[in-house]
């Protein structure tokens, strides 16, 4: 069985960087200290030069953990551009991270004083947690990129901000979640197909997404994307991995099942088990 080595200590070091918000004209973040790139090679098209500055075009998306803005960072009197998902996760405000516990299971901190301010959820900890998770989530689609899995390429990490690869169209629309589509049969088989062939590589290196459901799925054109991915359980070492695995197939399945393809979840269950080595 294949395994990764998340470098979430790397990704840890960026996270004690406070991330700023990008505002109309503010110089590129990509070379900020302390932020952390993405895996080599870096595609052509990220936008690297340092004369290039990040304008924020607005909310994509508002969550309970994070809120994500379209960021257009591009080179004045150039036509180099390109559109980003900055994915920015809240710290000290309000309760959040409710269900983090689970997923934390095996999970390495190495300092014990921040280990003790997460447990106690101060406001220390709770930025602690944040920045946790940011990291978690740059690591894992930094791994699943080069594992080949469709999910948008992690453009950079800076403290709590996580940029990403913008999925939808050159206009800032982004694409559909699963849940908002109306696909017809050919391309519900397609699309579970994808599905099946994506899991199967995140269990075969012993990963669960942990959460996912049909809104956290993208349709980019017939592509299937993988997104909000903080929550990546290891099967193996988290004891309840395997009820996390289950729990992902069964909701997904559940929605195929009702556009009207019946598919088995207990069947697929049983070949990621196997495939992650614990059955």
């Amino acid at each position: 069985m294949k395994r990764l080595s998340h470098d979430f200590d790397a990704a840890w070091d960026a996270a004690d960087e406070p991330a700023g918000e990008a505002s109309e004209g503010e110089w590129t973040s990509w070379d900020s200290p302390g932020v952390q790139h993405g895996p080599e090679p870096v595609p052509d098209w990220v936008v690297t030069d340092l004369g290039a500055r990040d304008v924020d075009r607005g909310v994509l998306k508002t969550g309970k953990e994070a809120d994500v803005h379209l960021v257009e960072r591009g080179v004045p009197g150039t036509d180099r551009r390109m559109l980003l998902a900055a994915k920015r996760y809240r710290a000290a405000e309000h309760r959040m991270f409710h269900r983090d516990a689970g997923y934390l299971e095996g999970r390495r901190v190495r300092a014990s004083r921040v280990t003790r301010a997460m447990a106690g959820r101060t406001g220390f900890g709770r930025e602690a947690i944040a920045g946790q998770w940011a990291a978690a989530e740059f690591a894992a689609l930094a791994d699943l990129w080069q594992l080949g899995v469709a999910v948008p390429y992690p453009v950079q990490l800076l403290g709590t901000e996580l940029m990403l690869e913008f999925v939808g169209a050159p206009d800032g629309t982004a694409a559909p979640r699963l849940a908002q589509t109306r696909p017809d049969r050919e391309a519900l088989e397609s699309l579970w197909r994808q599905l099946a062939d994506a899991l199967r590589v995140l269990a075969r290196a012993g990963l669960a997404h942990g959460d996912l459901s049909p809104y956290n799925l993208l349709v980019d054109g017939e592509r299937l994307v993988l997104i909000d991915l903080p929550q990546i359980v290891d099967v193996v070492v988290n004891p309840n991995g395997t009820a996390f695995l289950a729990r992902d197939v069964t909701n997904v399945a559940r929605w195929f099942t009702g556009k009207g393809l019946p598919v088995d979840p207990e069947l697929l269950i049983g070949e990621l088990l196997h495939d992650a080595g614990v059955r």
